[in-house]
């Protein structure tokens, strides 16, 4: 019984010093609250409480860079908001349409907008204050001939001639925070210590770590990097840092996306914030940072909205696919090569 004092003496004092989860959350309750006075949803261990589905389709007819003509101005009218509205009912037409008559009409590429309603915003980007991702520096140009995609070639000869999104790696970031033509579904999940941001493109989950740890050796690089969360109040902050400099920072498809190939290096740094500011929505914010490749850092904003019912099926990426391995022979005949790259022989 003595070898088991010491134990039971630290399961004691834990124990007079922990709080049931109910009661944490009552506490934290009455911390967080909502613009208006209301409270903030909890978790049961204490932290606020973001979980839920929140794609944002809605972004659709917001586009990533500001059009000149509105200048520094981030709101629409209401006859502009009217013409943006118009654009998601169009796609949503498209998408009924092919459903109804089973001719494809580009509608298979148009996510579904029922739900939807346009932003009032003239861009994603908030900063720089004109709305426009901001200039390459010299390298990000002399990088960007070698950030290659199936978008902006003609000539294949290896896997290193596609993207990793091509190659079913990732989307990476900060694009897999954009929106895109499908699979546009975010969803937060939490447990004690972590949060989890868990993408419907490519099903990557982001495991954000909220219990104070430190961040990983600068040596240790990945696709996606490694992202390290705190709680500002009710906000959650997450740093993502690590990244292994290979992924596009911008890919083909977003709306509104500069022209050309945009790189990134391996001192990208991501500065997220999620602020749930009702019970239905949440405002985001991501500061991108890489003075290799950009001229300025960079912003976007935008509101997430809850939608419980959307849900995502199978991501499947690699399964049959054989769109590398085409694209590769396809290159190598139009160029009077055979499978193998070597030289074809004249009939």
């Amino acid at each position: 019984m003595k070898a088991l004092a010491p134990i039971l003496t630290v399961i004691t004092a834990f124990a007079v010093v922990s709080l049931p989860g109910d009661a944490v959350a009552q506490q934290a309750a009455a911390t967080f609250k909502y613009a208006d006075g209301a409270p903030h949803p909890v978790t049961p261990w204490g932290d606020p409480d973001l979980q839920g589905m929140w794609p944002i389709m809605h972004l659709f007819a917001t586009n990533l860079q500001r059009n000149p003509q509105y200048g520094d101005r981030q709101q629409l009218t209401d006859e502009e908001w009217k013409r943006a509205e118009a654009v998601l009912q169009a796609r949503e037409q498209r998408y009924q349409e092919e459903i109804k008559t089973g001719k494809m009409n580009m509608g298979h590429w148009a996510e579904s907008t029922t739900r939807s309603e346009a932003t009032r915003l003239t861009s994603l980007t908030s900063y720089p204050a004109n709305g426009r991702v901001p200039a390459l520096t010299e390298k990000g140009k002399a990088l960007a001939p070698s950030f290659r995609s199936d978008d902006t070639r003609t000539v294949f000869d290896s896997v290193e001639d596609f993207d990793a999104w091509d190659r079913c790696i990732t989307r990476g970031l900060p694009s897999s925070m954009l929106p895109y033509n499908y699979n546009n579904g975010i969803q937060i999940l939490q447990s004690p210590g972590y949060v989890v941001i868990n993408l419907e493109m490519v099903h990557e989950a982001r495991i954000v770590p909220v219990d104070g740890r430190p961040p990983l050796p600068g040596s240790i690089k990945q696709w996606m990097g490694e992202s390290r969360g705190h709680w500002e109040g009710s906000t959650l902050v997450v740093e993502t840092t690590n990244f292994n400099g290979r992924v596009h920072m911008i890919i083909a498809g977003i709306p509104g996306k500069p022209q050309g190939d945009w790189p990134s290096s391996a001192n990208l740094k991501l500065t997220e914030r999620f602020k749930r500011v009702s019970a239905k929505q949440i405002d985001y914010t991501m500061t991108i940072e890489d003075p290799e490749i950009l001229t300025d850092k960079w912003t976007v904003s935008y509101p997430m909205y809850l939608d419980p019912s959307y849900f995502w099926n199978e991501y499947a990426c690699h399964e049959g696919n054989t769109a590398v391995r085409n694209f590769i022979e396809a290159s190598r005949f139009e160029r009077g090569l055979n499978r193998d790259g070597s030289p074809r022989k004249a009939n």
